[in-house]
Order: structure tokens, then sequence, then C-alpha cells
């Protein structure tokens, strides 16, 4: 029996107050032009994507976005809707910019939307990259390093690199700055880390998203073994050559979140850290569902069994299995708050502590990866935040001692 989620009548004992959803993620295309040998959709546990159909229809846009809007209401609060797939250009760029623009006619003046596409970058050229500038549309792509490093994973299913396509798409994006979101870069062990960061900053990123392998304890990442700490090792030494330059050259927000907590602040991404979930999947057919990175774990695990047509985002957000994602410590196993980290790693990705007999409530596969990386970075930022405090300390600074705000 697969077990989806921590005991349910846990999640109902919880009287607190529900996280609203502040970012929705648009499947608008669920079929792909690479055959990256990682991806969650098509490589890994689940392949349900086989019996949707390819591309988002306007009555289910039109839907989706008069839920987004009720479920937003009056508050005013920011909001973040992504435009995803499989490979979200494949719709075209007429269709990205139809759908932008339903969005920000159904929740203006409500909220400020913040709209980005998310893409592997291959059929973006100038008039495209353009086209979405021009519909404020921010852009997001995937890249995994220099042409080595990216063809070790992303190629086209008939075994070509793409990178020289997604190399000319990035550098026509970083001379458009205010549009370029950043760059996702999935880590391979195989990739040195430093030349793998040097080869993204090329680009002027504002920001670098590196991301984990997605496994978990019942199908293992790439390398892994029990107490090795290989994937720690490679993110301490990307660590150190951004947290060592002498200005900073792009956020990597990983970095910058472990950091945080590492201050006594909390996390803005799901992936480290106790901060609620507070994102939603809607498929192409209208389905809810839960993080398509859950897909790694197995079938059937994003699925919520509602969709835009008979429920709201409210009934989305009483889910046992959302809720599940927003009881912070509640949701961590016995290892994990047993640990002196887990108020900073916050039991690690969800996807990554899944485990076939005991469901989500292990520690992530992760653990000692993630410990050696906070175990670096707090002795290191705290060393220097006592130093500057010390230095305006001795220059006379006013109110020194009252203002221990990293600058």
């Amino acid at each position: 029996m697969e077990l989806g989620h921590v005991a349910v009548p846990l999640v109902r004992a919880h009287d607190r107050r529900r996280t609203p959803f502040r970012e929705f993620v648009l499947k608008l295309h669920t079929r792909c032009n690479l055959a990256c040998d990682y991806c969650y959709m098509y490589e890994l546990a689940d392949t349900a994507w086989r019996q949707v159909n390819s591309a988002m229809s306007d009555r289910v846009l039109d839907r989706v976005c008069e839920r987004i809007a009720d479920h937003v209401g009056d508050t005013g609060r920011p909001l973040r809707v992504v435009l995803h797939g499989g490979e979200p250009m494949m719709v075209g760029v007429d269709a990205l910019v139809r759908a932008s623009d339903r969005v920000r006619a159904a929740v203006a003046p409500q909220a400020i939307v913040d709209i980005t596409v998310q893409t592997n970058g291959v059929l973006l050229d100038d008039r495209v990259i353009d086209r979405l500038c021009q519909a404020g549309i921010r852009i997001g792509v995937s890249l995994d390093g220099d042409r080595r490093a990216n063809d070790r994973h992303r190629r086209y299913a008939n075994g070509r690199s793409s990178f020289d396509a997604v190399d000319r798409a990035l550098r026509s994006l970083r001379l458009r700055p205010e549009h370029f979101a950043g760059i996702l870069s999935v880590i391979d062990l195989d990739n040195d880390p430093v030349s793998t960061f040097d080869s993204l900053l090329q680009y002027d990123p504002p920001a670098i998203d590196f991301l984990l392998p997605h496994g978990n304890w019942t199908s293992p990442p790439p390398r892994w073994s029990a107490g090795d700490t290989l994937y720690g090792d490679w993110l301490v030494a990307a660590f150190d050559r951004w947290y060592d330059a002498p200005v900073r050259e792009t956020r990597v927000r990983f970095f910058e979140e472990v950091i945080s907590l590492a201050l006594g602040g909390t996390s803005r991404i799901e992936t480290i850290g106790l901060s609620p979930v507070a994102t939603v999947v809607v498929d192409v057919d209208g389905a809810y569902e839960q993080i398509d990175t859950l897909r790694s774990t197995y079938p059937g695990a994003v699925d919520t069994g509602m969709n835009v047509f008979d429920h709201s985002l409210d009934e989305v957000l009483e889910h046992p299995e959302i809720q599940d994602r927003q009881i912070g410590l509640d949701a961590l196993s016995d290892d994990c708050l047993a640990c002196p980290l887990h108020r900073i790693c916050g039991g690690g990705y969800y996807p990554h502590r899944y485990r076939a007999e005991t469901g989500f409530r292990n520690p992530s596969v992760y653990c000692a990866d993630l410990g050696r990386l906070i175990r670096h970075v707090l002795p290191r930022v705290h060393a220097d935040l006592a130093a500057v405090l010390k230095g305006r300390l001795q220059d006379g600074t006013p109110d020194a001692g009252n203002d221990a705000s990293p600058r």
C-alpha cells in the first residue's frame, strides 16, 4: 500500500490558519521537445501524462483564471503564475501571451501578478523573446552548465545536443535583464561545481537555482550511498565560489535561504526550511495537482481528486496532503525532530523524504548532504556577521548593538 501522507487525524486536529496559495503553476502543454533522462514528468515513476491532452483548452484556462481571482479576492497580496509544461513554448508564443493577458485581466486590480514562463530554451529566438517581454512575461531557462555538462542529460530524443539553441537564447536574454528570471540547473556529480557556476555566470543571470536530482529512499539519487555527502560536498564547493566573490555576481536562491534560516529568518522556497507550501499546479485538463516533483515518488502522488470545474482553490487548500506540507514541525519524523538542524533544513524537500513503506514521514534522502552544507554555512556566516558587528562597535557606529541585519 502506498502511503501518500501523514496520518490524516493529525492534520485535521491541527487548528491553524491555512496559508493561501501564492503560486499557481499552469501546465499549458504536457509534451516536450527534449528527452532529458532525469525528467520527473516522463522518465520517473508517474506516467499519467500519457492519458491527458497535450494542451490546455481556453475553457480550462478561463475557469482557472476565475478560480485564482476568487481565491485571491481583494487581499491585494502579490501572486506568481508560472506558465509550465512539459515544454510550454510548444503551444506557441501567441498562446502564451493570451494566457498571460487572461490571468492579468481576471485578477487585476486585486493583486500584483508576476508571470513567468519556465522553458528549456530551445524555441526561444529574438522575435519570441521580444513578444514575451512586451507582454510582461519573465523568462526562466533550464541549463546544467557548459556544453559537456548540459549534454550529459539534456538532449533531443534522437541524441542531438540542445546546447547551441539554449546558448543562443541565453545570450539574447542577457540583453533584457528585467525580463530574465534566472537559470535552473540540476546538479550532476560528474560536473565540477565551480566550473558549472562559472559557465552559468557568463549569461549574467539574476538568479541561479541549483536543484538536487529527484530521488528518495525507495529510488535513490545517482551515485548516492547512505551516509555519504557527495552532493553536500558539491554544494559546499559551489557555495564557497559564490560566497567568496568580492561582489555579488548573482543570487543563488538555495544558498540565500540557508543563510536566512541560519540567521533565524524564514525560507521563501519549499526545498529548505519549514515555511508552508503555497503552490498549486493545474494540469492541462483542469485537474488540481500537488507539486510536479512528487511524480518522482509513485504513480498518482500528485493527484488531489479535484478540478477547476467542480472545486475551488479554498477546497484544495484543505486537502490532507496539502496540509501535510503546511503544518511545519508536526509533519517531521522523530529522527528529524531529534536533529539540531531541523529548523533550518525543515526535513528536506518533501518528495525527497519518500519511502514506500512509510510514506513521507522520513528525513530527506539527502539528510547527510544537507547537514554537510548547513554545518559549513553556519560558522562562515556567523563569523562574518560577528566581524561586521565588532567593526561597527569599534567605529562607534550608532545603534550598532541593535542592528544585526547583514549588509
